[in-house]
């Protein structure tokens, strides 16, 4: 025979778990891979995830600006992550993405990645340290329990950074 329970306690215990859930979920990073390097997001500074739609070139800019995508009615700029990183322009394959920004930073700016990874648990990342190497949106060096190091994207900082605002050339 099932054990009885009072209405608040039912309510006690489903609000617990769905704070346990939503702290577990927090845990989670975006893992995204850009040139040679990985890359961690947080999942609220990530709009989604999408396939490489049609870019248009805009002419008199910064190599590593794409262009504009029309993304469901919506324009927004695209930024080669590799390229404005210093590495290698990124050539767009079927594994490639446009991570689009949160709307919570009001950039309408996607971020061409050369391929999403999934979710890594950042409470199995260890190492943390401040490796910014002079890049403010890059909030610390993780490593992976297999040994692979991570960049962790400080997501509000690069979207006003000086240098990212800056597309024309």
């Amino acid at each position: 025979m099932a054990e009885r329970i009072s209405l608040r306690d039912y309510q006690r215990e489903l609000a617990e778990r769905l704070r346990s859930g939503q702290e577990n979920r927090s845990t989670s990073k975006l893992a995204v891979r850009v040139g040679t390097e990985n890359w961690l997001v947080d999942l609220a500074d990530a709009g989604e995830i999408i396939p490489v739609p049609r870019i248009t070139p805009v002419p008199l800019t910064r190599s590593w600006f794409k262009g504009i995508a029309n993304i469901r009615g919506n324009l927004y700029s695209v930024v080669d992550f590799s390229a404005f990183l210093g590495g290698a322009e990124s050539t767009v394959t079927d594994q490639s993405r446009l991570l689009l920004i949160s709307d919570r930073f009001r950039t309408g700016a996607a971020l061409l990645i050369d391929r999403s990874l999934g979710l890594r648990n950042a409470a199995q990342l260890r190492g943390h340290s401040n490796g910014n190497a002079g890049k403010e949106w890059v909030k610390a060096e993780v490593i992976d329990p297999e040994g692979g190091s991570w960049k962790e994207l400080d997501m509000s900082k690069l979207v006003q950074h000086p240098e990212f605002l800056g597309v024309v050339s």
